[in-house]
């Protein structure tokens, strides 16, 4: 063997500290559950606040299973409103035909470039 090879331990391998009179701080395990059914039990510190929502193992998102009937009640009560919606909001049918009109007759006349 080579003289300046190490023997007997690997190094960074194993801690040589041990637990013995270290206080560790206080936890409290966290139940999230995703729309197909999986659990996520997460250990945090007790005095955070828990996040309302966490990433699955699946992808999908999952809600904490303390809270999850408000947030069905929530969903229920106000429907998210979309790109369209608030458009919609903002002009009628008749004046978004006339501005279609208007780019598409700047397009023509080359006030606006193609980007092939």
């Amino acid at each position: 063997m080579a003289e300046r090879s190490l023997r007997g331990m690997s190094i960074g391998a194993k801690s040589l500290e041990s637990d013995d009179n270290v206080d560790f701080a206080a936890r409290r395990d966290v139940t999230y559950v995703c729309p197909q059914g999986h659990k996520t039990i997460l250990p945090l510190a007790a005095d955070v606040d828990a996040p309302e929502s966490w990433e699955c193992r699946c992808g999908k998102i999952a809600h904490r299973e303390d809270t999850e009937e408000q947030e069905e009640s929530d969903d229920l009560a106000k429907p998210q409103r979309t790109h369209w919606d608030m458009l919609m909001e903002r002009r009628t049918t008749q004046e978004l035909a006339a501005l279609l009109e208007k780019r598409l007759d700047m397009h023509k006349e080359g006030w606006i470039p193609d980007y092939e």
